[in-house]
């Protein structure tokens, strides 16, 4: 899934239309693999696509039913920024344990 797509579901103010048309727009480039087609008819194409994903994504959004506490975008924020301070965390111990393996291995072979 592409990263830039984010959950639009239950949220506190509600999900705006900019943010779900944004998110159509993020999906279909990323099927297409394309961010701005060359030509006149892809382009026209691309948009057909958005605006049908805009439209069911609405569609889905005011259908499926609330449970738990609304969601904010602070939260949201706040969230991902946990995620990536434990990602950051792994990565350094990783390439830590990785430069001592190294200078343990060439110990060995001296």
């Amino acid at each position: 899934m592409c990263r830039n797509i984010r959950v639009l579901h239950h949220f506190e103010p509600p999900t705006t239309p900019e943010e779900i048309r944004a998110a159509a727009e993020q999906y279909v480039r990323k099927v297409s693999g394309m961010r701005r087609p060359a030509k006149a008819e892809i382009a026209a194409e691309m948009d057909r696509a958005v605006e049908a994903i805009t439209k069911a994504t609405s569609r889905l959004l005011e259908r499926l039913p609330k449970r738990g506490a609304p969601r904010t975008r602070e939260g949201e924020r706040e969230r991902a920024r946990a995620r990536w301070q434990a990602r950051a965390a792994r990565i350094e111990r990783e390439a830590r344990s990785s430069r001592a393996a190294k200078r343990s291995k060439g110990a060995v072979a001296r």
